[in-house]
């Protein structure tokens, strides 16, 4: 399984990796709560996603990135994930956050946010939201590692495809890339693999392929 960015056109995903919806559940305080599976979609060996996010045929690519001259210029640094990380540390869990990676989507702002939990994790109630928050980052931009182990405390993901949708905005957000499925650049270089990864698809992203949240400006449907 792979995902291949081509120069300025689609991400071709290979090795029939599966491909679904994944929703976010708002709670009562108006941050994401949880994620809600959502519909698959029929399995290929191969298929094309819109990189440009001007495609008619969502999320599958429709050619309409040569109608625009959509610019896929890919931007984003091509280090590790922790030479570029800030580190908040607590009793019994650290927490890392790469900011460049952020693709802004707010489950580590529930209740008391991420960092304060981490910060309280010798309360075991504290500790359990704070992982939990950190594993429900798409990104992975936010982990949670244990200081006893020194490892890091990841969900168990297989290998697939997300795309994430907020319904109640109607908003269309990021690829989301499970399970360590290595990304290709256009020029040939493999991104380093992690178990969770959010790709841009809205078009606009000034980390690319890594989305960086600027699909927040706007709203729409596939």
């Amino acid at each position: 399984m792979r995902i291949k960015v081509t120069k300025d056109g689609p991400y071709i995903v290979s090795g029939r990796v599966p491909l679904s919806v994944e929703r976010v559940v708002i709670g009562s305080d108006g941050e994401p709560e949880r994620w809600e599976k959502g519909s698959d979609y029929p399995e290929r060996d191969t298929y094309a996603l819109c990189r440009c996010g001007q495609s008619k045929q969502q999320p599958f690519c429709d050619g309409s990135h040569a109608k625009t001259g959509f610019d896929g210029t890919e931007t984003a640094r091509r280090g590790a994930y922790l030479e570029n990380v800030e580190k908040t540390s607590g009793p019994t869990l650290d927490l890392t956050w790469s900011q460049e990676l952020c693709s802004v989507a707010r489950f580590c702002h529930r209740g008391a946010e991420a960092w304060a939990y981490t910060e309280h994790s010798d309360d075991p109630e504290a500790r359990k939201t704070a992982v939990e928050e950190a594993c429900d980052c798409p990104s992975g931009s936010l982990v949670a590692w244990d200081k006893k182990t020194g490892g890091a405390l990841e969900p168990d993901f297989a290998q697939s495809v997300s795309l994430i949708e907020r319904p109640p905005e109607g908003l269309i957000g990021p690829i989301w890339v499970k399970g360590g499925i290595p990304v290709e650049s256009a020029d040939g270089f493999v991104y380093e693999k992690r178990n969770r990864v959010t790709l841009c698809r809205c078009g606009r992203s000034g980390n690319k392929p890594f989305c960086d949240g600027r699909h927040l400006e706007f709203t729409s449907k596939e």
